[in-house]
Formats: C-alpha cells, sequence, structure tokens
C-alpha cells in the first residue's frame, strides 16, 4: 500500500469501521474428515455475513511466507510487513506499557521446562499460572551485568519481558528458544560485531536465571526471543485521519496497537469482556480493531475441536457486534494457524467485508475453500485497509 497516496486522498467521515481478527484463523483439513476448522464448526451468523459482503483470501506478507503476529497485524493496518519491522520484545513491553527508552533492548521471555540434561520438554512450562509468573520473575528482577541493568516483567501465564538497560547495546543477536522440543536451549550469537556484547549479556542472563529457577520445576530455565529496541512509524491518525481503538487482552496486540497510534481500551479477559468494551466504547471512535487470540492458541496447541469450539463461540458473540450496524466490518486473520499444522503456516487466510458499497458474491460460507470463488480473490493483507476506508467513504478521488 502506497501510504503517502493514502495520506493525500484521506478525509474523515463519521462512518464506522469494525476490524475483527481472529488470530491464526485459516486452518487446513482434518484427515479424519477432510474439513477444515471453519467449514467443522457450525457458524450461522459468519455465514451471514459471508453472503452480504465480498470475500476472499489474503497473504500476510506474500505467498509461501509465513508471518509472525506483528508482520501479520502490521499488514492488516495497511504498513509494509518487510519495511516495518517490530521485534517481540518491544511489542510484549509496549503493550505492558513499558516505557522503553532509545537505547534499550527488550526480549520476550518463556519459563520452560527443561530435564536433568538440560533438554526442553516443554517450551511453556505447561503454562503456569499468571500469579506464579509474578513470582518467578521477582526472583530474576534487577541484574546487573557488565553494567546493564535487566528489569523482568510479568506478562501473562509462561511470558515475561526482559528490558536491557545500557550503553552501546545493538538488538541484532539470535534467540535461545529453538521453538521446538527435544533439544536444549540455543546459545545467543551476535549477528552482527557490534552486537557482540548484547549477545554476552544475554547468554549469563540466561545462565543466571537457570541457577535460580533450578529448584521451580515445571519452569526452571527461560527461552529469550525477539531481542528488539523501539520502533518509530507514522500512525494511523496521520496516515488514515482516524481516531482508532484497539480491544484486545494479550499484551502484544496491544502494544503493536499502541506503536501505530491507537488508543488501548482496558478490557476483560473473556470474548464477552472485548465485545461488551466495544459497545461502551462505540460512540467515541470510528476505527476500532477487535482481537481475539484464542483461535491462535487451539491451533498452535494443535487442539482441532478446541478451535472449532472457540469459533462456535465468537459466532455466537457477533450479534453483540453486528447490533451496533457499523458501516464497514472487515474480519479476517493475521495468518493462519491449522491445528494440523501447529504452529503459523504460510497458508492465505480468508477475508470478508461488509458494507452497503460491497458488490456481493456468490459465497454463503464462511470456509476457505468457499472464500477462493470470492469476488475479492487472492489479495495482500496491505489491501484491506483501504478498501476498508473507501467502503467507509474516508478516501477522495485521486487526481482530475
Amino acid at each position: 500500500m502506497n501510504q503517502e497516496l493514502i495520506k493525500e486522498i484521506a478525509i474523515t467521515s463519521p462512518d464506522k469501521i469494525v476490524m475483527l481478527v481472529l488470530d491464526g484463523l485459516g486452518g487446513l483439513p482434518d484427515p479424519k474428515t477432510g474439513k477444515t476448522e471453519l467449514e467443522t464448526a457450525r457458524l450461522p451468523n459468519f455465514d451471514a455475513l459471508a453472503a452480504k459482503g465480498i470475500c476472499g483470501l489474503a497473504d500476510p506478507i506474500a505467498p509461501g511466507i509465513t508471518p509472525g503476529s506483528g508482520p501479520g497485524h502490521l499488514a492488516l493496518f495497511g504498513y509494509d510487513p518487510v519495511k516495518c519491522e517490530i521485534g517481540r520484545g518491544a511489542l510484549e513491553a509496549v503493550g505492558i506499557d513499558i516505557e522503553l527508552e532509545p537505547e534499550d533492548v527488550a526480549a520476550r521471555g518463556n519459563f520452560c521446562t527443561v530435564d536433568g540434561k538440560g533438554i526442553i520438554t516443554d517450551r511453556r512450562a505447561g503454562r503456569i499460572s499468571s500469579e506464579k509468573c509474578v513470582e518467578l520473575c521477582k526472583m530474576l528482577d534487577g541484574m546487573t551485568i557488565d553494567g546493564v541493568d535487566i528489569k523482568v516483567y510479568p506478562v501473562r501465564e509462561h511470558r515475561f519481558v526482559a528490558v536491557f538497560h545500557g550503553d552501546k547495546l545493538e538488538a541484532e543477536i539470535t534467540e535461545s528458544d529453538p521453538s521446538r522440543m527435544g533439544i536444549a536451549p540455543l546459545k545467543i550469537s551476535a549477528i552482527k560485531p557490534d552486537a557482540k556484547r548484547m549477545a554476552d549479556i544475554a547468554n549469563r542472563f540466561a545462565a543466571k536465571a537457570k541457577e535460580i529457577l533450578a529448584r521451580h520445576h515445571p519452569a526452571n530455565m527461560i527461552l529469550l526471543r525477539g531481542f528488539a529496541k523501539k520502533p518509530h512509524f507514522p500512525t494511523m491518525q496521520e496516515i488514515y485521519k482516524l481516531n482508532p481503538l484497539a480491544i484486545a487482552v494479550y499484551p502484544m496486540y496491544r502494544g503493536l496497537a499502541r506503536l501505530v497510534g491507537m488508543t488501548v481500551a482496558r478490557t476483560g479477559t473473556t470474548l464477552e469482556d472485548e465485545f461488551k468494551t466495544l459497545q461502551g466504547k462505540y460512540k467515541k471512535y470510528d476505527f476500532f480493531f477487535l482481537h481475539v487470540k484464542w483461535t491462535d492458541t487451539a491451533g498452535e496447541d494443535g487442539d482441532f475441536a478446541r478451535k472449532v469450539k472457540v469459533l462456535e463461540q465468537v459466532d455466537a458473540a457477533l450479534p453483540m457486534l453486528t447490533a451496533l450496524k457499523p458501516e464497514v466490518l472487515v474480519i479476517t486473520g493475521d495468518h493462519s494457524t491449522p491445528a494440523a499444522f501447529g504452529g503459523h503456516s504460510w497458508h492465505p487466510v480468508p477475508v470478508v467485508i461488509c458494507s452497503q458499497y460491497c458488490r456481493t458474491d456468490s459465497v454463503k460460507k464462511f470456509s476457505e475453500p468457499a472464500f477462493l470463488a470470492g469476488g475479492l480473490g487472492r489479495i495482500a493483507s496491505t489491501q484491506i485497509m483501504p478498501l476498508a476506508m473507501a467502503n467507509a467513504r474516508k478516501l477522495t478521488k485521486f487526481g482530475a
């Protein structure tokens, strides 16, 4: 998307846009039934929206490229996900209201389980409670290594943020998380010479954490990834002239929203809480990013049945949204997370846009196979935002 072009032709209008993002929405067929999670779930409300909107499939990055959550969401907001890189550590930090200084390096951490030989047996330490995470973070917080102060903040369940504060720190280092079990945590290395000191400090921090956590099974080790400094992007207000609000439970997505200039609403921890927050804030804003995480969690856990159940729960809650009658409703995902795959994948993501100006197509079911015949065709995720803006009458004519 050409952001300079959009800035030139964007205007304000009273129309409201709701972008409902089901994290990890896309799936793959279950070998037993030949149907994806979306085909398996009973989704009368989603199906009704597919029938009244225009449908298609979207590539978050490019065909064949598996996106992370950060790039996937940036693309949905109309930012080039290749040029606008955000490290996961910075996202997590901003998401829990940590003010990063320009020289700080932030990392996302997982408490994990290792056996007596140091081999990872659970990358998430059995998803320990958030209360336990707070307790363990206090034990790791406040170290100083080679003049660098290290603060450790709890996020949720097994996740935490480590912020390294000191002079001449570079974030271009590798991760200790191998993203699979059955091997030991990786040694962190510098990607460029200037980052050697940061890599050494991160390794020493991990080694000290292992000593401190040795008796705290299942959370007896840490994995670090997404080392990053805080980036700076043009805001959605500057590009689109919008007054945007984000409604998200998980910190990373709240952080991402803040980085592109969204106000982040306080909300509860359930799907119903999020939809009620939308209802309560609806009059004040004209763009709403409503994030649903649990589809992705079920997919990453390889739990096909649970992902189906989450989809059905969202479908049941949809009338709370549609009753508001937004002028434009976009429903899509940031990437596919098929349960059969057990992680993010490169498969294009379903997308439907509903407005009075849509040329409806022949699609009647909300599913990947059905959307192959949709009027949108196969588009880049970065094209969704301009289409939403156009349908909300927020873009003027280009040229004479």
